[in-house]
C-alpha cells in the first residue's frame, strides 16, 4: 500500500525520477513510514536501468522540515508496550518508559542506512530545495549530489537544541559546510538563510525562490543526457574518494552517537523539549525552545 505523503512520478523519456515529500501540512516533515516510502522509490530507481537522474522535491515551495516530532520518541516505539505484547500480558495501558540503549541503537542503525544509502545513490541525485530545509531535511539537501537552493530557504539542525550536537551525520556536516560553519551550527542549533553563505559555494545553485523549480529541472535534464553507465561508475569513485579522505568508521559513529544523544540527562534550568512537549503540546514546545535559546546580539 503506497503512503500518498510521498509522490514518485517517472519521465521515462528524459530518464529523469521525481520524489516529492507530499506532507505539507506539517512542512514536509516525515516520519519512519514516509522515509521508508522514499527508500522503496529510490530503490526502484536504481533498479531500473533506464533512468539516471532523481529529483528530490517538497510539495507547495517547502523542502522538508526533518523528522515529525509531534513523534519525537515514537520512533522507537513503547517498550514496555513491545513487553506485554511478547509475553502475553495485558495491554492496558502500559506505563510509558524510555526506549533501552539496545532499542536506540537498533533503531538508529536502521535510520541512519537510509541516509547512509542516499549519500552513495548510484544515479544523479538533485534537489530542489526551497522554503526550509531544517535536520534530517537539511542532511538529505546537503547529501544530493547537485543541489538547487532559494536565498531565503531556512536551513539548520535546530534538533540539537534538545538532543545535543552529536546527531546525523557528523562527517559530513564538517565535510560539505568546513568545520567551522559545522560546529557554529551544530553547537548552537542556528538556522541560517540559505543566502547567508553563498559564497562559501556549498549549494550547487542559489537562486530565488521562484526559480528553484526552473533550475533544479535545467540540472536535472543536463545530468540525464550523461552516459548511465558513466555516472554510475562516477558515483562509486566519488564514494571511495571520500571514504579515503574523511568518512572511514562514519557509518557507526553516526547512529552510535545519536542513540546515546537521544538519552540525555537535563539539568536545572537546560530545555527539556520532550518534557516540555507532554506538557504544553508540540508547537508551544517549539516556541518555548526558541525562547529559551534566543540570545540578543550586542548592539
Amino acid at each position: 500500500m503506497t503512503d500518498d505523503r510521498v509522490l514518485f512520478e517517472v519521465d521515462a523519456d528524459h530518464r529523469i525520477a521525481t520524489i516529492t515529500l507530499n506532507n505539507p501540512k506539517q512542512r514536509n516533515s516525515y516520519d519512519a513510514a514516509m522515509r521508508d516510502e522514499i527508500a522503496r522509490y529510490l530503490d526502484i530507481v536504481a533498479d531500473d536501468d533506464d533512468l539516471t537522474v532523481v529529483l528530490l522535491r517538497g510539495a507547495e515551495g517547502v523542502f522538508s522540515t526533518g523528522a515529525d516530532m509531534n513523534n519525537a520518541y515514537g520512533w522507537y516505539g513503547d517498550e514496555r508496550l513491545r513487553e506485554a505484547q511478547r509475553d502475553g500480558a495485558e495491554q492496558s495501558a502500559p506505563k510509558k518508559s524510555r526506549p533501552s540503549q539496545r532499542r536506540r541503537l537498533t533503531v538508529d542503525r536502521k535510520s541512519f542506512g537510509f541516509y547512509h544509502n542516499f549519500m552513495g545513490f548510484p544515479k544523479v541525485t538533485v534537489g530542489e530545495i526551497s522554503g526550509y530545509a531544517l535536520g534530517g531535511g537539511f542532511e538529505m539537501a546537503l547529501m544530493t549530489d547537485i543541489s538547487v537552493i532559494a536565498r531565503d530557504t531556512k536551513i539548520g539542525m535546530p534538533a540539537t537544541r534538545f538532543l545535543g550536537p552529536a546527531l546525523g551525520s557528523l562527517h559530513m556536516f564538517f565535510h560539505r559546510l568546513g568545520p567551522v560553519l559545522a560546529r557554529r551550527m551544530l553547537l548552537t542549533g542556528d538556522v541560517i538563510e540559505a543566502g547567508s553563505i553563498e559564497h562559501l559555494g556549498i549549494f550547487t545553485d542559489t537562486c530565488e525562490s521562484d526559480q528553484v523549480t526552473a533550475r533544479a529541472q535545467y540540472w536535472a535534464a543536463k545530468a540525464a543526457k550523461m552516459p548511465a553507465d558513466g555516472v554510475v561508475i562516477a558515483k562509486e569513485a566519488f564514494r571511495l574518494v571520500e571514504q579515503s579522505q574523511a568518512y572511514q568508521g562514519e557509518e557507526a559513529a553516526s547512529y552510535i552517537f545519536h542513540a546515546y544523544g537521544t538519552n540525555l540527562q537535563f539539568s536545572p534550568g537546560e530545555f527539556n523539549f520532550v518534557k516540555t512537549r507532554a506538557q504544553h503540546g508540540t508547537k508551544e514546545a517549539f516556541r518555548l525552545r526558541d525562547e529559551h535559546f534566543h540570545v540578543p546580539e550586542p548592539q
